[in-house]
């Protein structure tokens, strides 16, 4: 039988395997998925024509999740997900960065947001968990309230952050490739909602 602090470490560690293999599947993991779906020999030739195939089905597969729990928890199985304009709205915690009118929500920090919303819907009904966009980050907040962030998309720049928060609200910006990465930080966003609803 496996310890608790083993099976933890075991889940971490399975986990970044698997993480590892949705931004850049290996040979083995093409082979895996292919050889259930192609009923012909493994050539080089096919696993050419099928990493491309993998990675696509990969980020599909993960969008369609994400759209799925968020669907059942907003209880509109039918309906096409948006994130209302409403939430996002400039950031009052910085105003000198909203003069202009410059700030520009790009569709990969909604996507962002979706997955956010998503993994930490477990912990709190989707409609606490707001966006905020400013100039040089996208905020998503708990209950709407600046004291209470639960993440921070850094999408504004070559390499893409996702900054997550400590028990003293300190800011770690951690280097992520692409929205995706976020599943694999998942624990981080549910232990910083659970602090501000004092489950822990």
């Amino acid at each position: 039988m496996l310890s608790a602090a083993g099976e933890l470490k075991y889940i971490g560690q399975l986990k970044r395997v698997l993480a590892g293999q949705f931004k850049a599947p290996d040979e083995d993991w093409v082979r895996f998925l292919t050889t259930r779906v192609y009923e012909g020999s493994f050539t080089q030739r096919v696993r050419e024509q099928f990493v491309p195939l993998v990675e696509k089905a990969t980020r599909q597969f993960l969008n369609e999740q994400v759209n799925d729990r968020l669907k059942n928890a907003l209880g509109t199985p039918d309906m096409v997900l948006t994130v209302p304009s409403s939430v996002v709205a400039p950031a009052v915690e910085e105003p000198a960065a909203e003069v202009g009118g410059d700030v520009v929500t790009t569709e990969d920090e909604l996507e962002g947001f979706r997955v956010v919303r998503a993994i930490v819907c477990s912990e709190v009904p989707t409609g606490r968990v707001v966006a905020r966009d400013t100039k040089t980050y996208f905020g998503v907040l708990f209950d709407d309230n600046n004291r209470k962030p639960i993440a921070r998309l850094w999408f504004n720049r070559t390499q893409k952050y996702l900054g997550v928060f400590d028990e003293n609200k300190v800011e770690t910006r951690i280097p992520i490739q692409s929205v995706e990465d976020i599943y694999t930080h998942a624990e981080v966003l549910r232990a910083t909602v659970a602090r501000y609803t004092g489950v822990v």
